[in-house]
């Protein structure tokens, strides 16, 4: 969630509101659930940035996970926000193989990430400026990268960023099998 006020209700019995900073996991399974997603105001615009990870193996259980991060968290450093079973975030346990990492840098400060052999990485540019290495991104940009490579990445004024990562190989299942 990146603006505003986010509602959020699932026949799993989870609902609640999602303020800026928040993360949500939902994984529903083949035997399905229902899910609504509403703006939680009545007069403000919402922002919020929602992507899909296949996953990697059938018969996983429906869930919905959720944490609230602030903006000192995530300010001159990428934090993990989901990833792998015992990694930092909300747990992708067995589904994927993939990560997703925020960041908000003040004009100047810089972090890094290393994106291994046979990774790949979307790099989404939420607010402001930032420098991918020598180019120049801003707000609404976005970048694919393969690894392996070290990702060096400087706020060229105050930015926000999501980086999501992902095996650059990928077996699709079930429904997805058939989609190429």
């Amino acid at each position: 969630m990146f603006e505003g006020l986010f509602c959020h209700d699932d026949s799993l019995g989870n609902n609640g509101r999602l303020e800026p900073g928040a993360v949500q996991i939902m994984r529903f399974s083949s035997r399905g659930a229902l899910h609504s997603e509403a703006n939680g105001s009545d007069t403000e615009g919402m922002r919020f940035i929602q992507f899909w990870i296949l996953p990697s193996q059938e018969g996983l259980e429906s869930s919905v996970q959720q944490r609230q991060y602030t903006v000192e968290d995530r300010t001159g450093r990428l934090l993990q926000i989901m990833g792998p079973e015992g990694e930092d975030g909300l747990d992708l346990a067995q589904a994927q193989d993939a990560r997703a990492l925020v960041a908000r840098l003040n004009a100047g400060q810089q972090a890094g990430h290393q994106l291994g052999q046979d990774r790949g990485a979307y790099l989404c540019v939420l607010d402001g400026e930032l420098r991918l290495g020598e180019e120049t991104l801003g707000a609404g940009d976005a970048a694919k990268l393969a690894g392996p490579e070290e990702l060096r990445l400087t706020g060229a004024s105050d930015a926000e960023l999501i980086l999501i990562e992902v095996p650059l190989e990928f077996r699709p299942i079930g429904v997805w099998a058939g989609y190429r």
